[in-house]
């Protein structure tokens, strides 16, 4: 058995203006590396054994601030881990998508849900197998977690994926299964004013076969 605890990347001034990101490599403002730094400190309270992360500057910069706080020497890059892909509606406003990409359309490029949470999954899976019975932080993204979350706990409607949040999981026999969403180490970790995922992502409201569905928060 092994235990994953998903991190999501600290903010970016793209979440403050509430753009969607996906795969535009946006860096983390200073508001970002302070979170990165508190998820840190809370981390640090437990041992672990490696850190891997997103490719992605702001995933990567989240991973590099903890692992240098818990004692990690390398953080570990994986592309699977990467957030999804928005397509046509990456750098867009909240105003621009519903404009754009009316009730039911969906964005030209846009990976869909089933494709992330497979992605996703298959590489925590794929983490573990290589890692049997250690304790590994993952940073990634929000739709990456959730599409994570689909796999492990496809019942569960689960509403906050906030910036520097932890959610703790585990593969057993190859099975990926949440432990605990918004795990009680990460707590703490929210800054003051820290919006959820739905509040910062536009495209995340979206229906179950991926479609985007615009004007939704």
């Amino acid at each position: 058995m092994t235990e994953l605890y998903l991190v999501r990347h600290g903010e970016t001034d793209w979440n403050a203006a509430r753009r969607i990101q996906g795969r535009t490599d946006i860096p983390l403002n200073d508001t970002g590396r302070a979170q990165a730094r508190q998820a840190g400190e809370l981390l640090a309270r437990q041992h672990w054994d490696a850190v891997y992360a997103s490719p992605l500057s702001r995933a990567a910069e989240t991973a590099q601030i903890i692992a240098d706080r818990i004692g990690i020497d390398a953080v570990q890059l994986d592309d699977a881990l990467m957030e999804r892909d928005y397509g046509a509606a990456e750098g867009l406003g909240f105003d621009e998508i519903a404009a754009r990409f009316p009730d039911g359309v969906h964005a030209d490029g846009q990976e869909s849900r089933e494709d992330v949470g497979r992605r996703v999954a298959g590489a925590l899976v794929r983490i573990a197998a290589s890692r049997p019975g250690e304790r590994v932080v993952v940073v990634s993204h929000g739709g990456a977690i959730r599409g994570a979350l689909n796999v492990a706990d496809p019942e569960t409607q689960h509403p906050r994926i906030t910036n520097a949040s932890v959610h703790s999981f585990r593969v057993d026999e190859g099975a990926l299964r949440l432990v605990a969403f918004d795990d009680p180490l990460e707590d703490a970790s929210l800054l003051p004013g820290c919006e959820d995922l739905d509040t910062q992502n536009a495209v995340e409201a979206q229906d179950d076969d991926g479609e985007l569905v615009a004007g939704r928060a």
